[in-house]
């Protein structure tokens, strides 16, 4: 839809936008006559949720909500159903305390609805109103009582100041200048100590409220973190205590200190071993070499196991001396040992010397020189054999002490790292502890809302919405109309505008006829159609003039879909421009009664024709007019035959076939739907003419009215007016 169109639908139906927005506007005017008076009160609140400094300010910010969320969650607690009652039931308890109407608690007319409210059988509740909190318990278990009484019907089910309801509608609490950190509350009544007392309870409740439920998160989160540090510190009890038990039943001081150290003797002692085995092997090798030579000479056999005798002896009392030192035995032991050691020291050397003497000869090794390394060679072998016992000894007491050391490892390990652990979860619960404990403190210490501006008393009520509802209904009125135009455009299937004549028709649209309803009166209308007929006889001409197949004179056709179009107003103007062009022009319309006969009118003749049953197959103008009307087409200038309508009526094939053009003639008012779109298709199959379009009865704002002094001026006598038989449509 184009603008031009809407404007025009906007003309049309501007009663519409005048007499609905009117009614709205007054209906609206009626309803606000008794508008009651509303006074509202505002409180500012400093809630801290952004800039406020804490406790945990210095440390992390994970622990301060500064989310918008937080600012939600405060206005959820405030609009909570609890939170609501909590504010009603305080409010009915100030209220229920009054023994008359207090301007600064409860005006007159809310004062007398409480005492109606209240039947005689709940009357008691004024001797208790002395206690308060008596009186606020008891306001408190009926309006949570299983059965109905007035103060749940005033709490719950009324639209009283102490409605649930009505407090959630008009407590407000938004956010000022885009931060959390200042809460704007407000609330609207029709009293303004109501106003005021019904915040200031709001305010109260909403900070035991708010407080109580931040420091309840907290108490959860430390009652958690305590069990959990309590548990914790159990499991690091026992660890230590494992790990004191396996000190003292193996006597470990240092585990890896005492391997270290067994490790490192026990490699010593291996190889001082093995050095003392070299020594005991070289030992005897040279005895056993000694042994060989003396055992040549015969002589000093006796001599030798003398020897013999007193080594064995000096050997066991070295052995008994050195396991005694090695085992630690007592002094005087050590003492005696020492000197059977001397004794038998002795002892060996005088039989050594007897040996040597026996064993001297001319032609050997001196046997003194012999025995004195066999000797000493004796002695040492006998001594590396004593510290090769005493060795293996060590070093079996130290394969026990590995042995004993290698699974201890493991056990002391695995008792270490436990305890590790359960070290580290414990410090981890101790830190969370301290911390949830320091989130608590700074919940109770800042967990409150403070008031910048305490609830004001509202001394002048709000400006009245009358005005505004008013300008509402004005606009409902208007949005009422415009929709009402809307659906009669789109339900509508009249053709509405020239636009969507030539959307539905196919065609573009030649002339425009406005509505004329006096045809002898000079007014708009009639200079509009007169400047139309001017611009459809150019385009009739024109058609003729370039149509040079079609014998002479021109037959110009008027038809239409339906009936009562406007063919014979067409017809007629037409007529009366060829008339004043000096043109003779035979007018052919059907009869509409037998009373019509042959007219003439100046140059224009007009010939009533019967139609026939057999119209489809008249195949001339002369055919179709009766005989005795003298009908001579070559008297003419012009033929303008008009078809009856073609819902209800044959289409002449043959007749047609000769016509210069076709002007199509189409109301304004009429439908045009599949029928119209067939038969037009059918036609127009028939007619291999021009076909212009004629629009009639069209609404004046889409007729273009030419100015006075453009517009001609034609007499309009009665020689000039319609043919006096008919009545043209």
């Amino acid at each position: 839809m184009s603008i031009d169109v809407f404007l025009r639908l906007l003309k049309q139906h501007i009663i519409w936008f005048i007499l609905i927005p009117c009614i709205t506007a007054g209906v609206a005017f009626f309803v606000t006559r008794d508008e009651p008076k509303v006074y509202k009160s505002q409180a500012t609140l400093y809630t801290g949720l952004v800039s406020r400094y804490s406790l945990l300010s210095d440390k992390q910010n994970a622990f301060t909500d500064r989310s918008a969320s937080a600012f939600d969650n405060i206005l959820t607690t405030l609009n909570s159903r609890e939170t609501l009652l909590q504010i009603g039931i305080g409010l009915l308890s100030d209220h229920l305390r009054l023994r008359q109407p207090d301007t600064l608690v409860l005006g007159n007319a809310g004062f007398q609805k409480l005492h109606q409210a209240l039947t005689p059988d709940w009357q008691n509740l004024y001797f208790i109103a002395g206690d308060s909190v008596l009186l606020h318990h008891t306001i408190d278990s009926l309006a949570k009582s299983t059965t109905d009484n007035p103060i749940k019907t005033l709490l719950l089910k009324s639209d009283s100041y102490y409605s649930i309801n009505r407090l959630g509608e008009n407590i407000k609490a938004t956010a000022r200048k885009s931060t959390n950190d200042v809460m704007l509350m407000e609330y609207e009544s029709d009293d303004p100590a109501v106003s005021q007392r019904t915040l200031t309870h709001a305010i109260t409740i909403l900070n035991n409220r708010y407080s109580t439920l931040k420091t309840s998160e907290t108490n959860s989160v430390v009652g958690y973190y305590e069990d959990k540090l309590q548990k914790a510190k159990e499991k690091l009890s026992q660890a230590e205590a494992n790990l004191r038990a396996f000190s003292a039943k193996h006597q470990v001081l240092d585990y890896d200190e005492e391997a270290r150290n067994v490790a490192s003797s026990r490699e010593a002692l291996k190889n001082e071993y093995n050095q003392e085995l070299m020594r005991k092997n070289a030992a005897k090798a040279s005895l056993d070499a000694l042994n060989r030579r003396m055992g040549q000479q015969g002589n000093i056999r006796s001599a030798n196991n003398d020897l013999s005798d007193k080594q064995k002896k000096l050997t066991e009392v070295e052995n008994k001396l050195a396991n005694a030192r090695a085992y630690g035995q007592p002094k005087n032991v050590i003492n005696q040992l020492q000197a059977s050691l001397a004794q038998a020291q002795e002892e060996l050397k005088i039989s050594a010397q007897k040996y040597d003497a026996a064993a001297n000869s001319s032609d050997a090794i001196p046997t003194q020189t012999m025995a004195n390394d066999r000797l000493a060679k004796s002695l040492e072998y006998e001594e590396s054999s004593a510290r090769l016992e005493l060795y293996q000894k060590r070093m079996s007491e130290f394969q026990a002490k590995t042995n004993e050391y290698g699974p201890l490892g493991s056990q002391l390990r695995e008792l270490n790292r436990d305890l590790a652990v359960s070290e580290k979860a414990y410090l981890d619960l101790l830190q969370n502890v301290d911390q949830s404990k320091t989130k608590r403190q700074d919940v109770s210490i800042g967990g409150t809302l403070e008031i910048i501006d305490a609830p004001d008393f509202p001394l002048q009520p709000l400006a009245s919405k009358r005005s505004q509802l008013i300008m509402i209904g004005l606009g409902v009125g208007i949005f009422i109309a415009l929709l009402l135009t809307a659906l009669r455009f789109w339900l509508d299937k009249r053709i509405q505008s020239p636009e969507q004549a030539e959307a539905l028709v196919g065609m573009p649209v030649t002339a425009l006829f406005p509505t004329v309803k006096k045809p002898l009166v000079y007014s708009r209308t009639t200079r509009a159609s007169r400047s139309m007929f001017e611009q459809l006889f150019n385009a009739i001409n024109i058609e003729v003039s370039q149509n040079t197949a079609k014998s002479y004179p021109p037959i110009i056709t008027l038809f239409s879909i339906r009936s009562k179009q406007g063919k014979s107003w067409v017809a007629n103007g037409l007529t009366q421009l060829y008339d004043v062009a000096d043109q003779k022009v035979a007018y052919c319309y059907p009869r509409a009664n037998a009373r019509e006969q042959r007219e003439q009118q100046k140059n224009i003749t007009f010939f009533p024709y019967t139609v026939r049953p057999d119209f489809m197959n008249v195949t001339g103008i002369e055919y179709l007019i009766d005989y005795t009307q003298g009908f001579d087409i070559t008297q003419y200038d012009r033929i303008i035959l008009e078809v009856p309508a073609l819902i209800n009526n044959q289409i002449p094939s043959y007749l047609l076939k000769d016509s210069a053009l076709s002007l199509l003639v189409i109301d304004a008012n009429s439908p045009w739907a599949r029928a119209e779109k067939q038969l037009l298709s059918m036609y127009v199959r028939v007619t291999n003419q021009p076909i212009l379009t004629i629009l009639n009865r069209v609404e004046g704002n889409y007729v273009d009215v030419p100015r006075q002094a453009d517009a001609m001026q034609l007499p309009m006598g009665k020689e000039y007016t319609a043919q006096t038989q008919r009545t043209f449509l």
